[in-house]
């Protein structure tokens, strides 16, 4: 059994009306009332769980109601519930949807990652210092250490969600973050690999021209483009129902940091052909990563109103 617990700060002049709502609803359970017991802001203290499948419905409720402008509306996980009651109406009333994504949890999951801290723009530095070591060095795990480190998906998240929902200043904010994160990536792997070549301290093999994982990264292609496909449907996936291990499979399928590396590298050599090769690489991967997960966000929210339609009538939800 799947459920939410919210936590609400109601103003007078909306209590009668919210908790009438919220009794109402058959999906909420454990519903407490304490009059005039919260403070900043000040109004009534509501407590409740709602099932998961219900969630969106409950929530867009409230939120029509102005609780969350006039007071307040925070949502928790519930790690394990015990209710038969609960139980029976999820298994007998919502039937699949009782599986859907709590949307406002999942905007709010992708908001988190779209916050640009100065943290941000360090890991994308060290995580590009990491993927030239493993350039030079031809070390793949290298560059699935890189990979795993580097933040920018929350970004490229943030910028899809932002287009998925028409807000400009999100898609401006993430494209700014992502543009300066992987220019100071760049940069700093560009001056770390002059430094590498003024002591001389290049690996021969790479000094020779064997360099079997730059040449995989600096040549995008038909494949890379599936991958990134792939990439971008599981990892907005990955993000709807909260499955971290998903999602870091999707940290380490995509060179967008490898070829922000391999970029500073080449440049270091001289190698411009190579450069050039690993940026479009870089910029194939976000353009894909990002249309992508603007697609799977609005087919999942079809498709997950679509059951909604199917199975309301039919059950009385």
């Amino acid at each position: 059994m799947e459920m939410i617990h919210v936590r609400l700060v109601v103003p007078p002049e909306l209590a009668e009306e919210t908790v009438r709502a919220l009794a109402a609803d058959r999906f909420v359970f454990n519903l407490v009332v304490l009059p005039g017991a919260a403070r900043n802001p000040d109004g009534d203290a509501v407590t409740c769980d709602v099932l998961t499948g219900a969630a969106n419905d409950t929530l867009g409720r409230l939120r029509a109601l102005a609780v969350e402008r006039h007071g307040s509306i925070v949502v928790e996980p519930v790690e394990m519930a015990l209710s038969d009651t609960a139980a029976a109406a999820e298994s007998h009333r919502l039937g699949a949807l009782a599986h859907a994504p709590v949307w406002e949890e999942v905007e709010a999951r992708i908001r988190a990652e779209g916050s640009y801290r100065p943290s941000f723009y360090l890991y994308l530095v060290v995580a590009g210092l990491i993927g030239s070591v493993g350039i030079l060095t031809n070390s793949q795990i290298l560059i699935v250490a890189a990979m795993v480190v580097g933040p920018e998906y929350g970004a490229i998240t943030s910028v899809a969600l932002g287009l998925e929902r028409h807000s400009r200043g999100r898609v401006r904010r993430g494209l700014v973050a992502l543009a300066v994160g992987f220019t100071l990536a760049i940069v700093a792997t560009f001056l770390f690999t002059l430094l590498v070549r003024a002591l001389d301290l290049q690996p021969p093999a790479f000094e020779r021209g064997l360099r079997p994982v730059s040449d995989l990264i600096d040549a995008p292609d038909f494949f890379s483009v599936v991958v990134a496909v792939l990439a971008g449907i599981i990892g907005i996936v990955s993000l709807t129902e909260a499955r971290t291990s998903a999602l870091l499979g999707v940290f380490i399928s995509v060179t967008t940091i490898p070829a922000a590396a391999d970029v500073g590298v080449s440049c270091a050599f001289a190698s411009f052909h190579e450069a050039g090769g690993s940026l479009l690489q870089l910029l194939l991967n976000i353009v894909v990563l990002v249309a992508m997960g603007v697609v799977t966000l609005k087919v999942q929210r079809a498709v997950w109103r679509g059951i909604g339609r199917r199975i309301r009538p039919a059950r009385g939800v």
